[in-house]
């Protein structure tokens, strides 16, 4: 893993990415992760995160972070759309 990062920090420096850009990605991206995880549930990321659920919020706004973001991918397809995906299950088998 710290290879990766290596390489992702060198990549980063010679396509000339600040580094107040860079850590705010970086924060972004970290905070997705950990929100995923516990499906939206803030209080529960914080925990992991060691910080309070209010700094969670506010970081999160400031990165540009919602909670809709988080959930987004979390929901479950549309009825309609299961139904035609279980469908479409059931005629390849």
């Amino acid at each position: 893993m710290k290879r990766e990062l290596d390489n992702l920090i060198t990549q980063m420096h010679s396509t000339g990415i600040r580094y107040e850009e860079a850590v705010r990605h970086f924060k972004r991206q970290y905070l997705l992760e950990v929100l995923k995880a516990h499906r939206g549930n803030q209080c529960k990321a914080a925990d992991e995160l060691g910080m309070h659920r209010n700094t969670l919020s506010r970081t999160m706004a400031e990165l540009g972070l919602g909670v809709t973001e988080v959930r987004t991918g979390l929901k479950r397809p549309v009825r309609s759309e299961r139904l035609v995906q279980g469908g479409l299950r059931q005629q390849i088998r």
